[in-house]
Parts: C-alpha cells; structure tokens; sequence
C-alpha cells in the first residue's frame, strides 16, 4: 500500500525541506525505516503546524480561524513510500515507537479526473456560458484575468488545441508550471485531454489569465495502466504552488486553484476514524496543506465530484457522503454542476460533505458544447466542467480584486451569498447555495468599491 509518512526531524533539515532553492532527498529525511520502502522519486514536503487563532482552540478543527506555521521547530516532514499489504497495520502502529521522529503514516489514495456518466446531448455551448456569466459586464469592469495565475491541477494542456478552438492566442506560464517526477512532455503541450477541457472552460471568463500547468494525472502508480494520480502528488504540486504564490507581492496577490479531481474509492484510504485515513481527516498533511494555501490568499476550487444520485459514475464506491477529503474542505469552494438551462445535472456530487457539512458550496455550468477535447460532439461534461467555469469567474474577479482588497474568505462569502438560490429553505445539498451568479458579484463588487471610495 502507498502511504505518506510525517515525520519531525531536526529543525535544520526541516529549514532545508521548505528552502526551493535546497535539494533534499527522502534518504536524507527518512532512511532506514523498517518495512518502508521509500519512493525517491518523491522530494520531501514540508508541512505547516495549524494553530489556533484563539487560544484554547482544537488545532484539529478546519472550521475555525487558523493560522499555520512553518517554523523549523514546529512544522513537519512528509515522504512517500510503500509498505507490504499483509504488513501495513503492524508497520503504521510500530512505526513511531522505533522511529521517535516518525508523527503519523497516512493514506496516499488514487486520485481521478471527475468525467461524467450518461449519453446525454450537450445543452447550449460556451456562447451561452459566456453569456450567463456576463463575460462582456466582466471585461466592461476590467476584469478578465489579466496578470492572475491561473493553475490548472490536472492531467497536462494543450496551448494549441485551445488556442484552436478559442480562436485567440493564450498564455501558458511555463516557468512557474510543474509536472511530478518522471511526466514527460513541456507545459501546455501535452495531449489533448481533460486537463485542456478544464484549461479552456476557465478561460471563457477569464481569457487573459496566466495558466499554470500541473500535470498531476499524468503519474502512474508503480505497476498502474489507468490514467490516475496519488494524492502525494498532489501535495507536491501544492508545496510548489505555495512557493509561486509567496514570491508574489502581498499587496497583488492573486492565484486561483481547480482541481477536477477527487477520491472516488475508499479501496485505496484507511477507514474512516484511522488516523491514517484522507476522506474524514482534517489532519491528513494534504489537508493541512490546502488550509494554509487558503489562508496564504489563495483562491482553491475543486469539483464536488459525480457520484450525484440520479446519475452514478461507475467509479463511485463510498456507500454516502462522496464530497470526501480536500473537496469537502471549509477553506475551499465545492463546485456542483447545473447545464445551461440551470437544472442541477443528475451525477453531480449531493452533500453533505465529509470534513464541512455544507459542500457543495454553489453550481456553475456544465454539459456544453465547449473545448471539443473528447470530440467535436462530445459536451464539457461532469462537475470537472463546472469547477474551472466557477475558476474562470474567480480569476477575472482577481484582476483588480487581488487578496489583499478581497480576501480569500471574503470572497468565498461574497460568492455563497450572491448565488441563485435555487430552494426554498435556503441552503441545500443539491445546489449548495445556489448557482453561480456573475450579474450579482459584478454589483457586490461594485458596492465594496464605493465604499471604499
């Protein structure tokens, strides 16, 4: 079984560990664990202590103001590797008590892109999207993603093939991109796939974004044939991430997150209560990761994924509750899908969510003729679709609105409350708090900026 294992080592090597600029090795970190075969591939991450803004407060609840330290003598290690399937609940429990700087051996699950189920037509096309989103209001106001960056955390772009299909030129931040140990291929020219249907879906809203390309899906498990990835991955992609977004000034921070992806299968997790579990573990480091990303100022979307119950993808094996780990995280936004016409699509994800009650957080569009990257008569499909359009919108609003003006909070709020509601009691686990409006942000955003006039 793949696992990750947190460790505390001496405070210098953890200052090493979160130094880019310093190459440590998982050797260097972990060696000679018993049971352990480490995978070398993967660089050590450092992980952030969360602590409480009020004292006395559980460093364990995500739902609370936060603040995360990467002090040397107070943040964590993490490296990846494998333990015998017939050994792994004998190795997690001896671990820390022959290892002492060994904190935790946590679940690294599969990890897959959220494509759709059924046959069903595309209903309307990215004109309409564009329209619903009052894209031509949004660049009106100046808001069309120029300068934001925009990373794409998924199976690799191809610049080309949207370029193609927008029919404008688009920018590919190749220096900031990322790509796990042994992806082949250069940032945004990698085959067209479902990392170029979530690229072109969040540029409809935002065409001048900067897009930052992050193959994660390209990664294959030892021995794998699927195209999936491994959470550790992920987390290595998002240490990446915090270091672009660090080297960015405080007062024009803007980096905006989707993720069309999630666990679907409590196969490759511990149980629910292990405390090496990733779908009900506010602990798990990847959880931690994302919290201190948010506070940080990122903007961090993910689908809610589309194991809706009219419409089950095949893939779907937690029994209830399937908005699991990260894409159920409070400090993020869980994005459900509704086509063109504003009717909730049948495999989107219903909540409630496992680490926040209330996910998905609103819906954005889906299920539209759009990128052409599965075929010219295959839709923009699943809440992968609708996670980057929820994206687009964000980013475009982070054109004069960068985190310092509008926090990542705030804007999370602004966005959940401007929502078209689509019930009658409020809140509910089929639209979150509504679909996603643009005409309602472009007037909020308004009224913040006379009043700070």
């Amino acid at each position: 079984m793949r696992v990750l294992i947190q460790l505390r080592p001496s405070p210098d090597l953890v200052a090493a560990v979160a130094d880019p600029t310093v190459a440590v090795t998982a050797s260097d970190v972990a060696d000679g664990l018993p049971g352990v075969v480490l995978d070398h591939s993967f660089a050590p991450v450092a992980v952030p202590r969360p602590v409480p803004a009020t004292p006395g407060g559980d460093p364990l609840s995500l739902s609370q103001p936060l603040t995360f330290s990467m002090r040397p003598e107070e943040a964590s290690v993490v490296v990846c590797g494998e333990i015998a399937d017939d050994e792994i609940s004998t190795r997690v429990s001896l671990l820390p008590m022959t290892r002492g700087e060994v904190v935790a051996v946590y679940s690294d699950p599969v990890i897959e892109s959220s494509l759709t189920c059924g046959d069903d037509p595309a209903v309307g096309d990215r004109h309409d999207v564009a329209r619903l989103l009052r894209v031509t209001d949004l660049a009106a106001e100046g808001l069309d993603g120029s300068g934001v960056a925009l990373a794409v955390v998924d199976t690799g772009i191809n610049a080309a093939h949207v370029e193609r299909v927008l029919g404008h030129d688009i920018t590919v931040d190749r220096d900031r991109s990322w790509s796990p140990a042994g992806v082949s291929g250069k940032p945004g020219e990698h085959p067209v796939d479902h990392g170029t249907m979530c690229a072109f879906d969040a540029l409809i809203s935002a065409p001048n974004a900067s897009l930052l390309d992050m193959p994660v899906l390209l990664s294959r498990r030892r021995g794998g044939s699927t195209l999936d990835g491994l959470l550790s991955d992920a987390i290595a992609a998002y240490a990446h991430l915090r270091n672009v977004l660090e080297a960015q000034p405080a007062e024009s921070r803007a980096l905006v997150i989707t993720n069309s992806w999630g666990s679907f299968s409590p196969r490759w997790d511990f149980p629910p209560g292990n405390p090496g579990n990733y779908s009900d573990n506010p602990a798990h480091p990847f959880n931690l990761i994302i919290g201190s990303l948010a506070e940080a100022g990122a903007d961090i979307l993910f689908a809610a994924g589309n194991c809706g119950r009219e419409c089950r993808d095949s893939r779907c094996a937690f029994p209830d509750r399937p908005i699991v780990g990260a894409n159920s995280h409070p400090k993020v936004l869980s994005i459900g899908g509704v086509d063109t016409n504003g009717q909730r699509v049948g495999y989107s994800s219903q909540g409630p969510g496992r680490l926040a009650e209330r996910k998905p957080d609103f819906c954005a569009y889906t299920h539209f003729a759009g990128s052409q990257a599965f075929g010219d008569d295959e839709p923009d499909s699943g809440t992968s679709a609708a996670c980057p359009v929820a994206a687009g919108l964000v980013a475009a609003v982070r054109t004069l609105w960068p985190s310092a003006k509008l926090s990542a909070s705030q804007l999370r709020t602004l966005l959940r409350r401007t929502a078209d509601d689509r019930s009658d009691v409020g809140y509910d686990y089929d639209y979150g708090y509504g679909v996603v409006d643009a005409a309602g942000v472009i007037a909020a955003l308004r009224r913040r900026a006379a009043k700070a006039a």
